[in-house]
């Protein structure tokens, strides 16, 4: 467990350090990490310069011009940070300034609005070396404002940036740490990080993803993405005025059922929207209580379904919403175009229980009020009970009968519609018994996962794959 610190304690510990020296360039909300390190003291060895290119034109003179002269955007924080790095090597002779470790910090926010109707987002980042002799590191995260005041929000981000720097330098070896360290007299009620990405020859071994993982684990986001190739994405690039079509589930393995479910649900939505896949963004979602369901999280477990979702094409989502309609209105924050969600039948009971929605004011209603909002269209896939043979779909389910008028409602609306084209062989196909013939060897599962799949799973032994067969575990 780190130690916390004040940014002043931070600030000064930094200063003092005659290894550490480099520049901060923060445009959009005044020079607020860099005054920290002016006021703690012994900053004459720290600060090689400190700079607020504030305006447009004046900006686009040292670092570039920007497409479509968007200059809040993770690009223009990278060019910031290699620019400044560039300048101080090419300025600060090595020979004359021995054991030196360069870094750049910058920033480029924007803050609340004088209406109070958009609360600023921002690009922050460090470039900095661990040893003099060593190849530069990146740490680069989004933010996003919560506070309803300009000034607040920027000391808030002055005491981000100064957790920043310190934790680079302090527990880059520990990045679990380094992120659970940037909320230091920081509020998570102040301040939402929804990404954050690590690279360079210190983070060789770091999985990105896991560090998404960390934040939706504390609290710092609710939800995170990251695309086919693992790599993090910022879900406003992912998402903003797009189609989107989910489907949720614990993907423990990916089976034949799932894909089926995702592909003959989203043809039925491209068709009912009247929009094409180049403008429809296709999520995968696990919830963090899915991740938990066995404890704590297994973050072996974690990648292993997360390799397989990006093997097969999928971008994923990692959420902390365990209600639907709190994923709903994460979408609908981004997008006001057509959103739709495929599910099984146990998923459309559980969204039909009462007992979810207790701490709303408005109960189920009000659920349902952001659940079905902008014409949400769920997409649901027949269940076949593997006792009773029965096949259940919307007209064969039964919710509780204070809730039948309500679900006949949105039923008749065609805000549930059944998915008609799909594999009947598929409905024999349960993952739970699927994961026990894994765990055991049991031969038969590999025909249920798409293609692929199964060889993947062997090669890396997931989900408690081995060679040796164990009729006992299995019985």
């Amino acid at each position: 467990m780190y130690q916390k610190l004040t940014p002043k304690q931070k600030a000064l510990t930094i200063n003092l350090d005659p290894t550490i020296y480099g520049t901060f360039a923060e445009i959009g909300a005044g020079q607020e990490t860099v005054r920290h390190f002016f006021r703690a003291g012994g900053a004459s060895g720290t600060i090689a310069k400190a700079m607020s290119a504030y305006d447009k034109d004046f900006s686009d003179a040292i670092y570039g011009k920007e497409v479509k002269n968007r200059y809040v955007t993770q690009n223009r924080l990278r060019k910031m940070l290699r620019y400044e790095v560039a300048l101080i090597e090419e300025r600060i002779s090595r020979e004359n300034n021995p054991n030196r470790k360069f870094f750049s910090y910058a920033n480029t926010v924007t803050t609340i609005n004088f209406d109070k109707t958009v609360k600023g987002h921002g690009w922050v980042g460090i470039r900095f070396q661990v040893k003099e002799n060593e190849d530069y590191n990146e740490i680069v995260i989004h933010v996003k404002f919560k506070e309803n005041d300009a000034t607040l929000q920027q000391e808030t981000l002055g005491n981000l940036g100064v957790n920043l720097i310190f934790g680079a330098f302090h527990y880059y070896d520990n990045p679990r740490n380094l992120v659970e360290s940037l909320y230091d007299e920081v509020a998570k009620d102040n301040l939402e990080i929804d990404m954050i990405d690590f690279s360079g020859p210190a983070f060789e071994y770091v999985d990105n993803r896991l560090m998404s993982l960390q934040l939706v684990k504390h609290g710092m986001t609710d939800a995170v993405i990251f695309n086919s190739e693992g790599n993090n994405m910022l879900p406003a690039d992912i998402l903003y005025k797009k189609n989107i079509f989910a489907v949720r589930g614990s993907f423990r393995p990916v089976t034949k059922v799932n894909i089926d479910m995702l592909k003959n649900g989203m043809e039925m939505f491209l068709k009912d929207s009247a929009c094409s896949p180049d403008d429809t963004e296709v999520l995968i979602e696990i919830t963090i209580s899915n991740l938990r369901a066995d404890g704590d999280i297994d973050e072996r477990d974690f990648l292993d379904r997360v390799d397989v979702l990006g093997k097969l094409g999928y971008t994923v989502i990692i959420s902390n919403y365990s209600e639907y309609y709190r994923l709903i209105d994460y979408f609908a924050s981004y997008t006001s175009r057509n959103i739709g969600v495929a599910m099984g039948v146990n998923n459309l009971l559980m969204v039909f229980d009462e007992k979810y929605y207790k701490n709303l004011s408005g109960g189920i209603l009000e659920a349902f009020g952001k659940f079905f909002r902008n014409g949400l269209r769920v997409y649901l896939y027949p269940y076949k009970d593997p006792e009773t043979h029965e096949l259940l779909d919307s007209s064969t389910l039964k919710v509780e009968e204070n809730l039948k008028e309500l679900y006949k409602y949105f039923k008749h609306n065609e805000r549930i519609v059944d998915i008609t084209s799909y594999n009947p062989e598929f409905l024999e196909i349960y993952s739970r018994d699927i994961l026990k013939k894994i765990g055991c060897n049991i031969k038969g599962w590999e025909n249920q996962l798409p293609e692929g799949v199964a060889e993947m799973i062997k090669e890396r032994g997931m989900f408690g794959y081995k060679e040796e067969l164990s009729l006992k575990q299995f019985s």
